[in-house]
């Protein structure tokens, strides 16, 4: 059975203004961790593109689907730098972030549905288990949040050309480790993680 993203838990909720939130880049080796909130203020709206997990989407679709919800939604995002995730680990470096994306919503929700298991301690809200394939308000912030992240990696791409963060994103594909191998690491790159973490022993050594 084909799970599909509506507003049944928005709904369940009888708050009026609920807020999606998710985040994208938990896994590269570098960049940030970007957060995405979103609010549909009338759920009743047609909605004539797909919004669904944002992993599930080609990047066509989600481009498409991330023009159509900051035009038609409450939206905002939020970060934390790779200095922040080695200072306080990724899952906290996430909360923050999303905590950061709730904060510059221009109206504050009522209640958050948060993506995952954990609800960050700066919000009112209730954690939603593979919230971004049941609910449309989780599905449209896991849009955004990749689309930021992947638009940052893009610029970023274009001052390191040669770690293809266009093409990965900065997760760790065979390319972007031989990449790191040949030319060390960036200010962008997290130095807590594994690949980064050896990288720089082996250089001290």
């Amino acid at each position: 059975m084909i799970t599909v993203a509506d507003f049944s838990i928005e709904n369940e909720t009888c708050a009026k203004f609920v807020a999606g939130v998710d985040e994208a880049g938990r896994g590269p080796l570098c960049g940030p961790v970007v957060a995405a909130a979103v609010i549909f203020p009338n759920r009743d709206i047609d909605i004539p593109v797909i919004i669904r997990d944002s992993k599930k989407m080609s990047p066509r679709q989600r481009a498409v689907a991330c023009d159509w919800i900051k035009k038609n939604t409450i939206w905002a995002t939020g970060s934390c730098s790779p200095q922040e995730i080695d200072n306080l680990n990724i899952l906290w470096a996430s909360m923050c972030a999303m905590e950061r994306a709730v904060e510059k919503l221009a109206q504050y929700p009522d209640l958050c549905l948060i993506d995952g298991n954990r609800v960050p301690s700066g919000l009112r809200g209730q954690a939603v288990v593979k919230g971004d394939a049941k609910s449309l308000s989780i599905a449209a912030a896991s849009i955004i949040a990749k689309e930021t992240r992947d638009k940052i990696m893009h610029d970023l791409a274009k001052q390191f050309p040669q770690y293809a963060w266009d093409k990965n994103s900065g997760y760790p594909t065979t390319e972007h480790l031989q990449a790191i191998e040949k030319y060390g690491i960036t200010q962008w790159h997290r130095k807590t993680f594994g690949p980064v973490k050896e990288r720089i022993k082996n250089e001290t050594a």
